[in-house]
């Protein structure tokens, strides 16, 4: 018989079970929809930090007394080490020859009030002159007025930058420059307006306040911890410029040769080795969903074609009787568990690829559709067909036709 014959046969004895057919795949479609759904929406993730990291600047790296720490005994010890200083900036930026730049930074939240209006969670930023040159690569980085000067550090004035969502929410239609504004109990007068960021997945990078990082430790003590933001000169100076600033910390904070470093320097690559790590988890999640769907989808469908050798046991009979081999009755009943399973593979690529372009319309999680994973949902479907769906193609083929001939 010929395979488009027996394609059509089996298409056709399919449909006579329509809603069996369709609740048969289920389990497919549910495996397959997981894994295509969450690695579009994870690879989006992926690209899109990648260019954000790209966009932030290759070349910049960041130094703080605490590193990556998710032991609460670390938090403990690393609390003892001593902090930062804005001259630990300077000393960076002038004993290392591969280092452009190095800023100083310290940071925390306030509600921030103009009048009658306010808005909470602020990033209030306390920060040096080099902090903006270092972060954007740009000697200005304000829409209106002007940055933080040296002059302003020193002279620890009360001022301040603010970003675009403090100035839509608390100056509408009112130019914010030289009015003066509450964040937490302090008053700093705006003497900028920053260029506007954007979004990071759904987080907004324009509710800020920069203040002098003189006038911030003025203000709120010396308990935020400082952090270095240092730039190399160039990609090909980068670990140079780590190396180079390692040393200087080391000396600065008298650090024994045989002792490790009581600070820590992280890269772009540093967030993007964490960030991996993070989503290696929702892929072994997502394995462990589609498999178990998988499995249990092709049990299904080998319980069905089970129930369709017994249903169509004289069938069979009678095709062995006008010549039909063995051969010719298995690939017929592997044919369809292949359109079975084939047919929820699909099912569950559409269904995937829709649940990702409208969780990526609705909220700020992005989707890339990978063809690897269309391929690799439809290839593991169509094998999940081809293995659970050999025990009942071999059953029916075994078949004496005699007996089942005579099967009522």
């Amino acid at each position: 018989m010929q395979l488009s014959e027996n394609f059509r046969i089996a298409v056709s004895t399919l449909g006579v079970h329509k809603v069996r057919s369709l609740l048969t795949v289920l389990g497919t479609v549910i495996g397959v929809m997981s894994v295509v759904t969450i690695v579009s929406i994870i690879e989006g993730m992926n690209e899109y930090v990648s260019e954000r990291l790209v966009a932030e600047g290759s070349n910049t790296f960041y130094v703080d007394k605490f590193g990556m720490i998710t032991d609460y005994e670390e938090y403990l010890e690393a609390l003892k080490r001593e902090d930062f200083t804005p001259e630990d900036a300077r000393a960076v930026e002038r004993l290392s020859p591969s280092v452009l730049a190095a800023g100083a930074v310290s940071e925390t939240q306030k509600t921030v009030r103009y009048r009658a209006k306010s808005v909470s969670g602020v990033n209030v930023q306390g920060v040096d002159e080099k902090y903006r040159f270092v972060e954007s690569g740009e000697a200005v980085g304000v829409e209106s007025g002007r940055e933080i000067s040296r002059e302003d550090v020193l002279r620890r004035k009360a001022i301040c930058v603010i970003g675009q969502d403090v100035k839509d929410k608390l100056f509408t239609g009112v130019d914010p420059i030289g009015k003066e504004i509450r964040a937490g109990r302090h008053r700093f007068r705006i003497v900028g307006v920053g260029e506007r960021k954007g979004s990071l997945l759904g987080m907004s990078q324009d509710s800020y306040v920069t203040v002098p990082i003189s006038a911030f430790r003025k203000a709120y003590g010396t308990r935020n911890p400082v952090y270095l933001v240092v730039k190399a000169r160039d990609q090909a100076s980068y670990d140079l410029a780590q190396d180079e600033t390692r040393a200087v910390l080391r000396a600065r904070r008298k650090v024994p040769f045989s002792e490790p470093d009581d600070f820590s320097i992280m890269g772009a690559e540093t967030f993007m080795e964490l960030y991996r790590s993070f989503t290696s988890t929702a892929y072994l999640v997502t394995v462990g969903i589609a498999a178990i769907s998988l499995i249990v989808g092709g049990i299904v469908i080998m319980n069905i074609m089970l129930v369709s050798v017994t249903e169509r046991t004289r069938e069979i009979g009678i095709r062995k009787a006008i010549g039909a081999r063995r051969g010719e009755i298995m690939v017929q009943f592997l044919i369809e568990s292949l359109i079975l399973s084939g047919t929820g593979g699909l099912i569950g690529v559409l269904l995937g690829v829709a649940i990702a372009l409208f969780v990526s319309g609705v909220s700020p999680l992005p989707a890339a559709i990978r063809a690897w994973a269309i391929l690799m949902g439809l290839a593991v479907a169509c094998g999940v067909g081809t293995f659970f769906g050999i025990y009942p193609a071999a059953r029916a083929a075994k078949l004496d036709p005699i007996v089942a001939l005579r099967y009522e």
